[in-house]
């Protein structure tokens, strides 16, 4: 599977990934103590949903555009609304990625590093943070992040792992990166997007990662269709390793109506699993 973000942004996967992102930067926000997010496969930042790209796929209309055009639930509304901000003050027919949520989201005193190593994405990538003191732009492999740059010299954030997953070898170099942030940034949260075509390809994969035996791992997923289909995306997941302890709660508001809002065919849902060892 080939997942450039260019032809995806907005879509369904994209609008689940930077709702949790965004939950999990309101809580970093709720200490004085500055945080760090490194974002391991940065892409472009911003995307223009007029593009060529964007434009061959419409995924956005299903993703953002059902979102935007929904009517939550009060506090459904209240946790979505963060995104929602980043989304809107990124103007209209543009689409936030990671990058740009987690840097309208961020404080003045935390930090961010991206990497992008396809060499177009880091140029655009590069201009469009360029001279921000916030943010540093890396033309590296992303999955050199743990081993190298780890911990931070703030002690304290996340990492976003969300690879293209070209090669199917992305399910394994997650499980690698894990176990060097267990090493070398116990405390640190990690956050690994993964996409769902046939669910129990995903369900061995998750078994793994429950043998690991991490004291507190969590796992979300949801389905826009019954994830059975092999050559369909048909749904995505994260899993979260040291999530905020607000952060389940605040799922199983927020999935039945996300889920709900943007199901494409029958078999559309949720699911949010502990992982933890006990």
């Amino acid at each position: 599977m080939n997942y450039r973000h260019a032809f995806h942004a907005g879509n369904f996967a994209d609008v689940f990934k930077h709702i949790i992102l965004a939950r999990m930067i309101e809580y970093m926000k709720t200490k004085d103590k500055a945080f760090r997010l490194y974002d391991t496969h940065a892409g472009l930042g911003m995307y223009n949903l007029a593009s060529e790209e964007a434009q061959k796929t419409e995924e956005a209309q299903a993703g953002v555009g059902a979102v935007l055009a929904g009517n939550p639930p009060k506090e459904v509304t209240r946790l979505i609304g963060p995104w929602l901000d980043a989304v809107r003050d990124a103007g209209e027919g543009k689409y936030p990625g990671s990058p740009a949520v987690a840097k309208y989201l961020m404080r003045k005193i935390d930090r961010l590093t991206l990497y992008e190593l396809h060499e177009e994405d880091h140029a655009v990538l590069a201009k469009n943070f360029a001279d921000d003191y916030q943010t540093r732009v890396l033309h590296l492999d992303g999955w050199l992040a743990v081993g190298a740059h780890t911990p931070p010299k703030e002690g304290r954030g996340m990492m976003l792992i969300d690879p293209p997953f070209e090669d199917g070898k992305d399910f394994d170099r997650m499980i690698i990166a894990l176990e060097k942030a267990r090493k070398k940034w116990m405390g640190g949260t990690m956050a690994l997007w993964y996409p769902i075509k046939k669910r129990e390809h995903t369900d061995d994969w998750l078994e793994t990662l429950k043998g690991l035996k991490y004291s507190d791992i969590l796992n979300v997923e949801l389905y826009i269709r019954e994830p059975r289909a092999i050559g369909m995306l048909n749904g995505c997941g994260m899993v979260i390793v040291n999530p905020p302890y607000t952060l389940r709660d605040e799922l199983n508001l927020i999935m039945p109506w996300l889920a709900e809002t943007m199901m494409a065919e029958k078999g559309w849902g949720y699911r949010i699993q502990d992982l933890s060892a006990r």
